[in-house]
């Protein structure tokens, strides 16, 4: 029945459109565009339907249910796409379905970018240029943010190749959505806004520019807002409290050229020879090549810091596959190698495609096997307990997800922060029983064991109650180096006995890697203060205590928590100085 309803609704609007739109649309894109393009999308359709979800989209599905205009870790596109999703399908389909839409938009977006007179004669050769890049053909069916990012990429490039042609408040507007929706689906966006800008820097003088950049910051207003409203809590996070790790040539800037590699696959030595020959030959081949090379070079910077993971590079595909496929439409040598080397990876890929679905092709287990399998196990286990999983913004919404009912990850001092972490999951199981789950217990009342091997243990728990939002606020007090002043905020609506809170600190190398924590003992300023009452504050003052294992800690955070319970992530890191006394 569904099939028929959504069958007859399609039916209808392609009916909408009169003969001469058809025949219109039909010289644009011929025949055999259209019919690659249905089987790509059928394609994308089925592999969406039958493939198990990875983490990060079980991650964003938890996102989706409780729109809001953004999150801890990402703006809010990503959501918005899973819950549009899930009018039309259950399911698997009913997170992926509008990236399967957006994919197929991307491929028309470029087609109609790339005006080279002979581009008819080569359609086969394009879809095989688009089905070799490993990430684009990934974000083909799979939502992440990165299927927004590649979509409005690809219709701000086409409406700017039109408005440096002629300018019009129409095209103005246009473009200010564009880049609105590239920053509602990454923050890496502005780097596509940024390099062309450069190279084009003459937009400065114009209106109808100023107009786009105008509009664009209106409709990112209610973005601005959420993050003022969050305390900037995703910028503090992405720029000042990400964990890192000391810098090593092979994991950092060696493994940022492997990605450039792996981006494009068996076709990288012919995309990148494109790359290097392509000419600059008006302002729009200008600007694919600024954002090409700027985008490379900015992340080559940013590998002697942190080590660049793959999909952050993937908006280079967009540009690259313009540039690409001018250069193969030019050029017959490297249009027979990029045809064959195509052909190659169109079979790899599409075993790659079956094994996502069927583990047994390949001796690799992958995010997408097995997850049905060991919520089932877990949810037998738990009986009516609550499941919620200690450190794992992974497990908990993929748990959710399969079984249907709510789950959250509880985050101690060892883990970092997520979207757990500022909404309110905690109190969904306050005061109820529960059966938490770590991936740091040897043993434990139930247990399951994880599609990788991995065994992880459970513990029940009659009473429930943590206190994750509590704000630790930490100063070094004037009097002596190693003593420090403690404020106390109670956010919660209810009050809460001080004596049923312990408190520690953890400590990090330079990084902001945790190393150890360590107990401390707070004394109250005001010794009557037995219970911190709702929306109040206390006062503590506490000596910082001496770390086991690092001799030189970079950095320290305050946590506490429930007596049974590691303390959580309550204070902000505080760099220690090379004066301070432990």
């Amino acid at each position: 029945m569904w099939f028929r309803y959504h069958f007859i609704r399609v039916s209808a609007i392609i009916c909408t459109f009169g003969p001469s739109k058809i025949q219109l649309m039909t010289q644009k894109f011929p025949r055999l565009f259209y019919l690659l393009l249905a089987i790509l999308f059928l394609l994308n359709l089925i592999q969406a339907a039958f493939t198990e979800l990875i983490y990060d989209e079980a991650y964003y599905w938890y996102y989706a249910q409780n729109l809001d205009w953004g999150y801890f870790d990402h703006p809010p596109m990503v959501a918005f796409l899973i819950r549009l999703s899930s009018f039309f399908f259950d399911g698997e389909l009913g997170v992926r379905f509008m990236s399967c839409i957006l994919s197929t938009g991307t491929y028309l977006l470029l087609w109609e970018t790339v005006d080279h007179p002979k581009k008819k004669d080569y359609v086969v050769h394009f879809f095989l240029l688009i089905f070799s890049m490993v990430l684009v053909n990934v974000y083909g069916f799979l939502t992440l943010p990165d299927t927004p990012l590649l979509f409005f990429t690809a219709l701000f490039l086409l409406l700017y190749k039109r408005f440096i042609k002629q300018p019009t408040i129409v095209l103005s507007l246009a473009l200010g959505i564009s880049m609105a929706a590239l920053m509602y689906s990454k923050y890496h966006a502005v780097l596509v806004i940024l390099f062309v800008l450069l190279s084009n820097i003459k937009l400065v003088f114009n209106r109808y520019a100023w107009l786009a950049v105008v509009v664009a910051l209106l409709c990112y207003i209610p973005h601005f807002l959420w993050l003022f409203e969050h305390d900037f809590v995703s910028i503090k996070y992405h720029l000042f409290e990400r964990p890192n790790q000391a810098y090593s040539f092979e994991k950092f800037t060696l493994g940022f050229f492997l990605n450039l590699i792996i981006v494009f696959g068996l076709l990288f030595y012919w995309v990148y020879l494109a790359l290097i020959k392509n000419k600059e030959t008006d302002k729009f081949s200008k600007a694919v090549k600024y954002l090409t090379y700027g985008v490379i070079l900015f992340f080559f910077i940013s590998s002697f810091n942190r080590r660049v993971q793959t999909q952050w590079i993937i908006v280079i595909s967009i540009p690259m596959l313009i540039i690409a496929f001018n250069h193969l439409l030019e050029n017959a040598q490297s249009r027979k190698w990029m045809y064959r080397m195509g052909l190659a990876s169109l079979v790899i890929l599409l075993y790659g495609r079956l094994w996502l679905v069927h583990q047994p092709l390949l001796p690799i287990v992958y995010e997408t096997h097995g997850n049905k399998s060991w919520v089932e196990d877990v949810d037998s286990k738990a009986g009516d307990a609550m499941v919620i999983f200690e450190n794992s913004y992974r497990r908990a919404p993929m748990y959710e997800f399969y079984s249907g009912k709510p789950s959250f990850s509880l985050n101690n001092c060892f883990y970092r922060k997520n979207q757990y972490s500022i909404d309110a999951s905690e109190e969904i199981a306050r005061g109820k029983k529960v059966v938490m789950f770590s991936q740091y217990r040897k043993s434990g009342d139930i247990s399951y064991l994880s599609p990788k091997g991995t065994t992880f243990f459970g513990v029940f728990m009659d009473d429930f109650n943590s206190y994750r939002k509590l704000r630790c606020f930490a100063e070094r007090s004037l009097e002596e180096t190693n003593n420090w002043n403690l404020k106390v905020h109670n956010p919660y609506p209810f009050d809460i006995p001080l004596d049923s809170l312990n408190y520690a600190v953890a400590y990090t190398d330079d990084y902001k890697k945790v190393i150890e924590r360590v107990p401390i003992k707070v004394a109250p300023l005001n010794a009557m203060h037995k219970i911190l009452k709702s929306k109040d504050t206390a006062y503590f003052q506490f000596q910082l205590p001496k770390p086991r294992k690092l001799e030189e800690p970079g950095y320290f955070r305050v946590g506490l928590g429930n007596k049974e319970l590691i303390p959580g992530l309550n204070g902000i890191p505080i760099k220690l100085d090379d004066g301070t006394d432990l």
